[in-house]
């Protein structure tokens, strides 16, 4: 034990008392990590309340835009257009929504917070799940705004309200397991600018070359193929089955199978890029 200038040994427990009186914390589970950084998530919309801007604003444009310029031509009417439209516009809305984790993320990097994270006794991945749950929030928020507008503008779900609550439940999925590609590129890209560039050049093809707003029949044969295999389709056709009460387990199947290969593969890439960053 090192002395003092006078050859004496420090008090230990004087010290001990100066410094705390305390027993030392445990440390955090995994859980508590997380739902910890989802709240500070949470925090930064409230202390930046424009961040709400794109899941309040968006989805009613979306939606009314869509219903009325489409509604008449397609089907007939916008209340008959309505009812296939709104599924896909509510999945559509949350999905390009997900773009903002991976450039959040990218503007805490810059900010040198991460390197301050790293550094906690904390389980590692809760500094990503965290957020990603505060974003399940604001997709809720998003989710819960398209419903309302849609039945006050006679959005009817043969499935009732627990058929809703099931689809926006399967889109909140998807859209966590979707936000962890975001978060992959967000330390890959320099900049949040180039992060936004190219999450739009990724899902402006999968959303708008799908089943949102036509029937794929009515496509070319090769158009017809893409949106086959379109993952945001799939996801479209199982939250309209399960919002009119015919959706099957293979539809619902597809989906969540599809969420897990996202989390697989981009769970591991991030967590690598998340410890390798300097």
């Amino acid at each position: 034990m090192s002395t003092d200038e006078n050859g004496t040994e420090p008090d230990t427990d004087l010290l001990q008392s100066v410094v705390t009186d305390q027993p030392r914390p445990p440390r955090a589970s995994a859980l508590s990590a997380s739902l910890t950084f989802g709240w500070r998530a949470l925090l930064k919309i409230k202390h930046v309340p424009e961040q709400l801007f794109d899941v309040t604003a968006f989805p009613i444009m979306f939606l009314l835009l869509f219903t009325y310029l489409f509604g008449g031509a397609l089907a007939g009417s916008t209340s008959a257009y309505l009812q296939e439209l709104l599924p896909g516009i509510l999945a559509m809305t949350v999905v390009f929504i997900t773009i903002y984790t991976g450039v959040t993320l990218n503007d805490d990097i810059d900010e040198g917070v991460f390197d301050r994270f790293r550094t906690l006794p904390v389980w590692q991945p809760s500094v990503i799940v965290g957020a990603l749950l505060g974003d399940a929030v604001r997709y809720a928020i998003a989710s819960t705004i398209v419903i309302v507008l849609g039945l006050l503008l006679g959005f009817r779900p043969d499935g009732g309200a627990i058929g809703v609550l099931a689809a926006v439940a399967l889109l909140l999925v998807f859209a966590f397991s979707l936000s962890w590609i975001w978060t992959a590129l967000g330390f890959v890209m320099r900049t949040p600018e180039s992060l936004m560039g190219a999450s739009m050049l990724v899902l402006f093809p999968l959303t708008f070359v799908s089943n949102v707003f036509v029937d794929p029949e009515t496509m070319p044969g090769w158009l017809e193929a893409f949106v086959a295999v379109n993952p945001f389709s799939h996801l479209v056709t199982a939250m309209r089955g399960l919002m009119h009460g015919s959706a099957t387990a293979g539809e619902i199947g597809v989906v969540l199978f599809m969420s897990a290969v996202f989390v697989a593969v981009f769970g591991p890439v991030t967590m690598f890029l998340f410890r390798r960053e300097t």
